[in-house]
């Protein structure tokens, strides 16, 4: 993919650009998850077949470790995936998950304050709650695209990017969610009509259910997940053009490197 022409994009560009980039590296992207995603998936399954969580804790505990450490590490390569095709230099899952690696513990500390954060802020007034949703939501590629920059300095750094384009943010993530989560919900829905022994647990019957039900929600996953960070980091990127010229930064490197 050839460096694209940056430049500030409207909130219908950003999407038509995410949706490009999601269409032209859906393997690259794809392949991030389902190893992530599968991983857990097989753990949960055998948790679900051995009686549930409580009846085996241990395999719980470890299920629940794995999914959190592979949900940051396919969250940083997924993000890498995407800034780097953008930026005209494509890379394959296997670079990205190595690259992700390293961020675990950056991305971890950054989604746990961002979530507190937005947490309090849902308590307090509810307001507030959407106000540091939006104003936060470019942590997470903050933290993984730019080397040295702390959890809680990527928090800042994205209230400082979001300044002034909150409104648009707004919208964006209003239009995100319908696109993506409402089509999530209603599958959600016909499985727990069509499987009811997707809520259950143990063997038997249900235990088919459930298989099913786990099954579908982690290729649904696999569908959604990547887009959702295409859009992420096509925004931060577009508002680094707005406010500090990284097209012109961007295009005096080419040249230097020429």
């Amino acid at each position: 993919m050839a460096p694209p022409v940056l430049r500030p994009l409207s909130a219908g560009e950003i999407l038509d650009v995410s949706f490009t980039l999601y269409r032209r590296h859906f393997p690259a992207l794809a392949s991030v998850a389902l190893v992530c995603t599968g991983i857990p998936l097989v753990l949960r399954l055998f948790l679900q077949a051995s009686g549930g969580f409580f009846a085996n804790l241990t395999l719980a505990l470890l299920y629940l470790i794995v999914l959190v450490v592979l949900n940051l590490v396919a969250t940083a390569a997924t993000v890498f995936i995407v800034s780097e095709s953008y930026l005209g230099r494509p890379i394959g899952p296997r670079d990205a998950l190595d690259r992700a690696a390293p961020y675990i513990g950056r991305v971890l500390a950054c989604s746990l304050l961002m979530t507190l954060a937005v947490g309090l802020g849902f308590v307090l007034l509810f307001f507030p709650g959407i106000i540091l949703a939006v104003g936060l939501v470019l942590a997470i590629p903050a933290v993984v695209l730019e080397p040295g920059l702390s959890a809680s300095g990527a928090l800042s750094r994205s209230w400082e990017l979001t300044r002034g384009s909150r409104w648009r943010m707004f919208g964006l993530g209003v239009t995100l969610l319908v696109l993506l989560y409402v089509p999530v919900l209603a599958i959600s829905g016909l499985i727990a009509l069509a499987l009811p022994g997707s809520l259950g647990g143990g063997l038997g019957p249900t235990m088919v259910g459930a298989v099913v039900g786990l099954a579908i929600g982690g290729l649904v996953q696999i569908f959604i997940y990547p887009l959702f960070y295409c859009v992420l980091t096509v925004t931060y990127y577009d508002l680094r053009v707005r406010k500090e010229g990284f097209d012109l930064e961007l295009l005096a490197s080419q040249l230097q490197t020429a």
